[in-house]
């Protein structure tokens, strides 16, 4: 493989890392236009479990608008232990570990998340973009911030 080859390899691994990381800060900073962003337009796959599937960018950001952006909600996404690969020109898959925190700034509940995205990327017109992405959680703790004042 020539130098410019394995140059093109490495930035290409560097610009999903990148994108994927831009992904999950947009997420903690509700900034909507910014998640679109990150998926490619038209038909793609998003599936996130119980919080539900979708075929395409729109209807996902919409759930995500209505769910996360008001000032209660505090989310922290951390993804960590990347692992892609390059599958052919302007194509490439990945798995992604994510810790994920949330706190109801009202209430004091909170929710612990850890899982795996396995991600699907696409470069288009020069960007990489999310054309498919499955999160599936394997663990969850929920409790209480808030602590009970002791009694005089």
């Amino acid at each position: 493989m020539s130098l410019e080859a394995r140059i093109a390899g490495l930035e290409a691994l560097e610009a999903i890392r990148l994108l994927k990381h831009r992904y999950f800060n947009a997420c903690d900073l509700k900034d909507v236009e910014a998640i679109r962003d990150c998926f490619a337009e038209g038909r793609i796959a998003i599936d996130y479990g119980p919080v539900g599937t979708f075929q395409e960018r729109d209807s996902f950001v919409a759930l995500y608008q209505s769910l996360a952006c008001n000032e209660r909600v505090i989310d922290l996404h951390h993804g960590a232990n990347p692992e892609i690969e390059l599958a052919g020109e302007g194509e490439a898959v990945g798995r992604w570990a994510l810790y994920y925190f949330n706190l109801d700034a009202e209430t004091g509940a909170t929710r612990q998340l850890g899982g795996i995205y396995r991600d699907r990327y696409r470069r288009i017109d020069g960007r990489w973009k999310i054309v498919e992405t499955v999160f599936r959680a394997h663990s969850m703790v929920e409790g209480s911030s808030l602590s009970p004042s002791p009694s005089p």
